[in-house]
């Protein structure tokens, strides 16, 4: 029987990353999983498979759309779907062989099946060949990640009802897709099947898409799907969805008890995830979840059992693949004796639909509603000089600050590469960074970072393009 210092359950970013450093860090390490490639959710049906897709689609909307603004003319415009899908799958394959390098470098043992507890210092691992084996250890790290949500009434099949993984795979494109939930997921596989040719609508509880974002981006970024040819019901609940010959009717009710029902080839539930723990037999070891069926877990990541330790979706906070990382990172840290923490206060939430949606610290409705006196700095795109360069002049950069001291308590944008600029405001937060701090840095003249600059500048004193 093999033992070891630590045995992560799962390979996706916290689990992999967990396993790294804990090698690193001296420990003997097994990571099990039960898919046949490294990387989780994350690598092989949700961010990496969907960027890739979200980038191939762009590329053509943006040729067909406005090269000719460019300069750039053609003819007869075609797109490949099937090569688009054949590129997707060889960017994940290619990632998951990395990962599988990573853990010969660093002497991790990959342990290919399905993990179930006997007792805390033991589980039991079903292989795909029906062999049974059992492994020990010391401490073992639960990073099983999360799965789809659907309703009660709705049945996902994959095929004509789907979930964001059947989503990632279509072999064409679908004339008409309903899309139930404008959420991240929503929003992005929408914006990928719009770019190509469906139409595409969204169907949202909340009385706005990204309900969890800043209103003015949430308003601003509906204006520009809707622009790029997305329709929105907002405020509308889904009953049911029957199966018909041409593809799916799904019943809606909206404000008022007002049914209706409308049709579609695809109805894509994308209404949110739920922690991934069946199976496991958490009973076998008496390990608590909360209200959520969420495991419940100390400031240490350490469950109720006291060598059993939890990270990433499988624990409360937001369901992003960069907060597994950290949460990784700080609990191999700490199962070997150092102190690892995570700032949560400085993890940034990214939409990569385009343009971009970043966000990270509290909305200006969070901001008000806790009573806290602030300022708010704006600036839009169009008066960046980059942005004008190159035609992405939407969105804009948003930083909210305390009145009293001029510290970030919160950024939004919505604009080009979002993704990428947010990453100046996580370190700002993370090192107590002021707005004047951020202002009075230098920034390359053209870049788009310089829009931060400018909504750092109006936020403390005025900004100098507006």
């Amino acid at each position: 029987m093999q033992e070891f210092d630590v045995v992560i359950i799962g390979s996706g970013p916290g689990g992999y990353v967990c396993a790294i450093k804990a090698a690193q860090l001296g420990k003997k390490v097994a990571c099990i999983e039960a898919r046949e490639r490294l990387g989780g959710t994350c690598l092989n049906v949700g961010c990496i498979p969907s960027k890739t897709l979200l980038n191939s689609s762009h590329k053509y909307f943006e040729a067909s759309k406005y090269f000719a603004e460019y300069g750039i003319e053609f003819k007869d415009l075609t797109f490949s779907l099937e090569k688009m899908q054949a590129h997707k799958e060889k960017v994940v394959n290619d990632l998951g062989k990395g990962i599988e390098g990573l853990f010969r470098k660093n002497k991790i043992s990959y342990i290919n099946g399905f993990a179930s507890f006997i007792d805390q210092k033991m589980l039991e691992v079903k292989k795909k060949d029906g062999s049974i084996e059992n492994i020990k250890a010391q401490n073992f790290v639960i990073a099983t990640g999360s799965e789809p949500i659907s309703l009660p009434s709705i049945s996902i099949d994959e095929k004509k009802i789907v979930s964001s993984t059947g989503a990632l795979a279509f072999k064409t494109i679908p004339k008409k897709m309903i899309v139930l939930g404008g959420g991240v997921i929503g929003l992005e596989m929408s914006s990928v099947w719009s770019r190509l040719g469906s139409e595409v609508i969204v169907v949202e509880y909340a009385n706005k898409i990204l309900a969890t974002c800043d209103s003015d981006v949430s308003k601003e970024m509906q204006k520009i799907l809707e622009k790029q040819g997305m329709k929105f019901i907002l405020q509308t609940k889904a009953l049911n969805a029957t199966k018909t010959t041409a593809g799916i009717s799904l019943e809606i009710e909206k404000a008022g008890a007002i049914k209706e029902n409308i049709e579609a080839d695809i109805l894509l539930v994308a209404i949110g995830r739920k922690p991934y723990t069946s199976g496991l037999n958490l009973e076998n070891i008496g390990l608590k979840l909360d209200d959520r069926a969420r495991i419940e877990v100390d400031n240490n990541y350490l469950t109720s059992v006291s060598n059993i330790y939890a990270i990433g979706d499988v624990i409360k906070g937001p369901m992003l693949a960069h907060k597994a990382e950290e949460e990784g990172i700080a609990v191999a840290e700490i199962i070997a004796g150092e102190h690892g923490h995570v700032n949560y206060n400085a993890i940034p939430s990214v939409v990569y639909t385009h343009p971009e949606v970043a966000y990270i610290g509290k909305t200006e409705e969070q901001v008000k509603a806790e009573g806290i006196d602030y300022k708010v700095g704006k600036f839009p795109f169009s008066a960046n000089s980059r942005a004008r360069t190159s035609s992405e002049t939407e969105g804009f950069v948003k930083i909210i600050t305390s009145k009293s001291n001029d510290t970030i308590l919160g950024a939004h944008i919505i604009g080009i590469s979002a993704g990428e600029l947010i990453g100046e405001i996580c370190v700002s937060i993370e090192f107590k960074a002021t707005a004047e701090d951020i202002a009075r840095i230098s920034h390359a003249h053209p870049s788009y970072s310089e829009a931060i600059k400018e909504a750092s500048l109006a936020a403390f004193a005025f900004a100098i393009h507006i």
